[in-house]
This record gives structure tokens, C-alpha cells and sequence, in this order.
């Protein structure tokens, strides 16, 4: 018989997994195509740390 894992257990465990999300964001970013001048967008989920460096792209 499988061994039972107690509340307290399941409650450390989740909360030990929890910074892992809550360091990456979603960004958006608008592109202007050159030929038509219509806009586009580029969506990417990354580090908090990665975000101006997304921006400062020219792409």
C-alpha cells in the first residue's frame, strides 16, 4: 500500500515551488513592418531581469 503523504507536506512542497513563476513576465511589444506600415506583435514570456534588454531590441 502507497504511504500517505501528510497536509503539511503537500503545503511545504507547493509553497518550495512557488518563486519559481512569479520571476517571469509576459511582455509585448509592437513592430511596425516597413513596407506596409502595418503593426505586429512579438509576445514573450521571460526573466524580470530580460525585460529592458527585450525592449532595447530594434527588431
Amino acid at each position: 500500500m502507497a504511504k500517505k503523504v501528510s497536509k503539511n507536506a503537500k503545503v511545504a512542497q507547493r509553497a518550495a515551488n512557488a518563486g519559481s513563476g512569479k520571476d517571469h513576465v509576459r511582455v509585448i511589444k509592437s513592430v511596425k513592418d516597413p513596407v506596409t506600415g502595418a503593426y505586429s506583435f512579438k509576445e514573450q514570456i521571460l526573466h524580470k531581469d530580460k525585460v529592458k534588454e527585450f525592449f532595447a531590441d530594434k527588431k
